[in-house]
C-alpha cells in the first residue's frame, strides 16, 4: 500500500483490497500514535479519511465488508467522544426568580429548590428575589446583619453542603449564589455591582444587581432585575436593561457585561401581554393554549425588533404567566384596587412578567463567522433542562420561576492555587499543624488565612478559628510549609470539620482540604460545650479588623 505521505496514497485507495478494509482496526492504532504530532498528526489523519471516503464509494450495503467498516467506525466515534467527554466537565445550575412582595420566607422551599428530585445534585444555586422588604429599619438591620432570606436559605442549603459564594443588594433586589465546596477553589475574580434606574437612576427601586465571576477560566455573569411596571412602558424596560448591560465593573481587567462567555439575564422584568383583552388571556390559560399569547408577549415582540435582545435565548412559555394573584391562591387578580382618589383600578391582565433567559459568547461569535467559526472556539454549552413555575407559593402576588441548566464545559483550570491537609490527628489536647501548598507565582499575601470550618459552614466568615498564614508559620521549604493552631481554639467536642485557604488578594477560598475528624477533648467530656464557645476571640487580632467580605 502507498505510504502515508505519498501523493499517490488518495488516487490508489479505491483500488484498496478486502484486506486493507479489514485492518480498519491497525488504522486505528497508527492514527494514535500520530495523533501527538500535532497539526502534522491531524494531516496526516484527514488524509486516512480521505482515503476511506474514497473506499466507501465502492461498498455495496449488502457487502461482508460494509458490516466490518460500521462497526470499526462506530468504535473509533465511542472512543472519540469518551476522550472528548473526559476533558469536559458537567456543571448543574439551578436558577430562581421571585418577586416576594415583602413578604417573610416560606416555611418549605424543599420543591423551588428541586431537592426532592431524582436527578443529581445540583452544583451551584443562583436565587434571584424581588421586593425584599426594604423598609427603612429592615433595610439598616439588614445592613448589619443578614436579611432574614438570606439566613433562611443558608439554613436549608448549607447542611447539603452548599455555601454561600456571594451576595449583593440593592434595597428591594437581592442576589444569592451557593456552591458545592469542592468548586470553591476553582471559582474566582467574584465582583458585584448594582445599577439604579429609578427616578433616572438616583433611586434603587428598580434597577439590577449583579455577581460575575471566573467558573474553571470561564466568565459566567448573572444579572437581577426589576423593571419598570405597567403596560405602557416597553420601551423604558428596553432603555434601563441597556443601561444596565452597559454598567461597567470597578476593578481592571474585568470583562464588559457582554464579554462574559456566559450572561444570565433574570428577574421581575414586567413585560406584559398586549393587544388581548383580560377575558381572551384568562380563557387562553384555562385552556392551556399558552401558544395563543406567545406572539403579543412584550419580550417577544422586542425579540423581534431589538438587535441586542436576539442573542438572548429563553425556554417555551409552557407555564402559566406568572402575575398577578390574589394572595395565598392560584387564583388571578380578583380583588378591586383603590387608585388615587379612590377610583377603582381594573383587574390586572395576566403576564409572564418574571423570566429567565442567557446569552452565550460562542454562539454570537459563529453567528457573525458563520463559515470560519471552529468548533474547537467553543469551550462551554449551556442546555435548558427545566423551565417552570411554583404555583403552590402564595406569599406575594408573583409566582416563582425557575430554570434548570446544564453547563458542559472544558475545564482551563485543572488545579487549586493551593493544596492544605490537616496533620496527624487533631483534638484540643494538644497545638495542631496545617501543611499546605501554593502553585508558582501564587498572589499571597501577609493577610492570608486559613480558617477551620464546620462541613456545614455558611460563608467564609462562617469559621470556628484561623491561622495566620505567615505570623503562624512554624516551617517552610521549596515545596510545602506549616502552620499550627493552638490547642485553647480547637473545639472541646470535636467533629467533622475543613480547612480552607482564604487569598486576601483574590478575596476569595482558593483551597479546601478533604473533611477530616477531630476527636473530643476526653479531659473535657462531661463538662459542657460553654468552654469551647468562642475561643477564637482570643487571639490577639481579630480576624474582622484585617479583612471585611
Amino acid at each position: 500500500m502507498a505510504s502515508l505521505g505519498s501523493e499517490d496514497a488518495f488516487q490508489e485507495s479505491a483500488a484498496l483490497s478486502l484486506h486493507d478494509l479489514e485492518s480498519l482496526h491497525t488504522f486505528r492504532s497508527r492514527s494514535a500514535s500520530v495523533s501527538s504530532a500535532g497539526s502534522s498528526g491531524r494531516l496526516q489523519l484527514r488524509q486516512r479519511v480521505a482515503q476511506l471516503m474514497a473506499c466507501v464509494e465502492d461498498i455495496s450495503s449488502d457487502d461482508e465488508v460494509h458490516e466490518e467498516v460500521c462497526r470499526t467506525l462506530d468504535e473509533a466515534f465511542l472512543i472519540w467522544g469518551k476522550k472528548m467527554k473526559d476533558k469536559w466537565r458537567e456543571f448543574r445550575l439551578h436558577l430562581v426568580t421571585w418577586n416576594v412582595g415583602t413578604a417573610s420566607p416560606p416555611p418549605d422551599v424543599t420543591s423551588l429548590l428541586q431537592l426532592d428530585s431524582l436527578s443529581p445534585a445540583m452544583d451551584m444555586y443562583v436565587i434571584g428575589l424581588q421586593e425584599v422588604n426594604s423598609r427603612i429599619t429592615n433595610f439598616l438591620s439588614d445592613l448589619a446583619f443578614d436579611d432574614p432570606w438570606s439566613i433562611f436559605f443558608m439554613s436549608v442549603l448549607s447542611p447539603l453542603g452548599y455555601i454561600k459564594l456571594s451576595s449583593v443588594r440593592m434595597q428591594g433586589l437581592l442576589l444569592l449564589i451557593f456552591v458545592k465546596h469542592a468548586h470553591l477553589p476553582f471559582i474566582r475574580d467574584v465582583h458585584t455591582h448594582y445599577t439604579r434606574t429609578g427616578l433616572y437612576g438616583y433611586w434603587g427601586n428598580k434597577g439590577g444587581v449583579t455577581i460575575r465571576m471566573s467558573l474553571y477560566g470561564h466568565t459566567i455573569c448573572f444579572i437581577n432585575c426589576h423593571l419598570p411596571a405597567h403596560m405602557e412602558n416597553t420601551e423604558q424596560r428596553l432603555d434601563d436593561f441597556e443601561k444596565i448591560l452597559e454598567m461597567q465593573f470597578e476593578e481592571e481587567n474585568i470583562p464588559n457585561t457582554l464579554d462574559h462567555d456566559v450572561l444570565f439575564w433574570f428577574g421581575d422584568l414586567n413585560f406584559r401581554i398586549a393587544d388581548y383583552g383580560i377575558h381572551f388571556v384568562r380563557e387562553s390559560i384555562n385552556n392551556k393554549r399558552y401558544n395563543l399569547l406567545w406572539e403579543k408577549d412584550q419580550l417577544n415582540m422586542a425579540k423581534k425588533k431589538e438587535a441586542f435582545l436576539q442573542e438572548f435565548i429563553e425556554g417555551p412559555l409552557q407555564f402559566k404567566p406568572t402575575y398577578k394573584f390574589d394572595l395565598h391562591s392560584d387564583v388571578y387578580d380578583t380583588r378591586e384596587q383603590k387608585s388615587l382618589f379612590w377610583f377603582n383600578e381594573k383587574k390586572r391582565k395576566p403576564a409572564w412578567t418574571d423570566r429567565i433567559l442567557w446569552r452565550v459568547k460562542s454562539l454570537c461569535q459563529r453567528a457573525l463567522k458563520e463559515d470560519d467559526f471552529s468548533e474547537e472556539e467553543q469551550t462551554i454549552s449551556v442546555t435548558l433542562n427545566n423551565y417552570i413555575s411554583h404555583m403552590s407559593y402564595g406569599i406575594s402576588d408573583h409566582k416563582p420561576v425557575t430554570g434548570t441548566f446544564e453547563l458542559e464545559l472544558k475545564p482551563l483550570l485543572s488545579d487549586p492555587l493551593v493544596t492544605l491537609s490537616p496533620e496527624g490527628e487533631w483534638s484540643a489536647e494538644h497545638d495542631v499543624l496545617i501543611s499546605y501548598s501554593a502553585v508558582p507565582g501564587f498572589p499571597s499575601s501577609a493577610w492570608d488565612w486559613i480558617g477551620l470550618f464546620k462541613v456545614t459552614f455558611r460563608h467564609a466568615n462562617d469559621y470556628v478559628t484561623y491561622a495566620w498564614v505567615e505570623d503562624d508559620e512554624i516551617s517552610s521549604n521549596e515545596d510545602s510549609k506549616q502552620v499550627y493552631m493552638s490547642a485553647a481554639e480547637i473545639p472541646d467536642m470535636g467533629g467533622e470539620f475543613l480547612l480552607c485557604y482564604y487569598s486576601n488578594n483574590l478575596q476569595s477560598i482558593v483551597g479546601i482540604s478533604q473533611p477530616f475528624q477531630i476527636r473530643p477533648n476526653r479531659t473535657l467530656i462531661g463538662k459542657g460545650p460553654a468552654q469551647e464557645e468562642n475561643a477564637w476571640l482570643q487571639k490577639p487580632d481579630n480576624l474582622e479588623s484585617h479583612n471585611e467580605f
